[in-house]
């Protein structure tokens, strides 16, 4: 019996609309690696049900599905790690879409890079209107400490849940973190760059939508994610290696410019006021930051 090299799994809450887009989007390339795919209804209120028995019916046996109750991403996702066999797991969101040729160029990878435990890919951004954008897959910095401050604080390294796929080996010191409503995906890949070796492919694997309603623009999910949890995440001792501990001060600076960022787009100015200050207490040197700087000032001066 042949082994499953790629699972892919798409997490599914309220997309009743984009979920064929990215079912059917696997389904053209399974064929092209040993691979297979599982779609999790996280307790959707809209027609996802309906839409994924369609799905089955159309395509029986080809691919699996469960529905659980309302947990949030990191619930799909750890229960996608449990439910499925492949070496190697992809979580692709359900309204994106898997790039022509992913699978395919990801098992040629695989087998050219047997050491890497996560593999980073290009993808193409698809704005409103249907212009696209292609994002890169930038070569790594040779040390895991230069991986993780890229990652982290200087946002030089950049992955993307849908062009990126992880050897189920990384999750052994931390799955993703189920009290996280928002960037539960943080604290998963900073410990993957610093305890495992990983590779980039240059092809693109993912088309990610880009629209206003989409959980990577929730303000409130942001803010309730908060600083302080999302830094003791990052840097619990399981995750992150000892020797990268002293990164954590300026990851809580860089934690709140966030914040800040996010609340001054939104026209929540006293709330941004308010991160930026925590930023600066935590690192001075944020005032070198003259794009967050030119912000405040404004602030200040409203």
């Amino acid at each position: 019996m042949t082994e499953t090299l790629i699972s892919v799994v798409i997490p599914a809450y309220n997309y009743a609309r984009s979920l064929p887009r990215a079912v059917e989007s696997v389904l053209a390339q399974l064929h092209e690696a040993a691979a297979d795919l599982l779609v999790i209804d996280d307790g959707s209120t809209d027609a996802t049900p309906q839409v994924v028995d369609a799905l089955q019916a159309e395509h029986a046996g080809r691919f699996r599905a469960l529905r659980k109750g309302n947990g949030g991403l990191s619930s799909v996702r750890n229960l996608g790690i449990e439910e499925t066999t492949g070496r190697f797991l992809i979580f692709l969101d359900a309204d994106d879409e898997m790039a022509p040729g992913a699978l395919a160029a990801l098992s040629a990878h695989i087998a050219s890079n047997p050491q890497s435990r996560m593999i980073i890919g290009a993808h193409w951004s698809v704005f409103a209107g249907g212009k696209r954008s292609l994002q890169a897959a930038k070569p790594l910095p040779l040390t895991m400490r230069q991986r993780v401050k890229g990652y982290l604080l200087d946002k030089t390294v950049s992955i993307s849940n849908g062009a990126c796929a992880m050897h189920r080996e990384v999750f052994a010191p931390g799955g993703y973190p189920e009290h996280l409503r928002n960037v539960e995906d943080l604290p998963v890949f900073a410990q993957v760059l610093a305890r495992f070796p990983c590779s980039v492919v240059e092809q693109p694997l993912a088309l990610i939508y880009k629209h206003a309603d989409s959980m990577r623009h929730d303000l409130r999910q942001s803010l309730a994610a908060g600083t302080e949890q999302v830094v003791n995440e990052v840097f619990s001792s399981q995750r992150m290696p000892q020797e990268l501990q002293d990164l954590r001060q300026a990851f809580l600076a860089q934690r709140c410019l966030s914040l800040f960022r996010d609340c001054y787009s939104h026209g929540e100015y006293a709330l941004a006021k308010t991160f930026y200050m925590q930023a600066l207490r935590a690192d001075w040197r944020i005032l070198g930051r003259w794009s967050y700087l030119r912000k405040a000032l404004r602030l200040l001066f409203r």
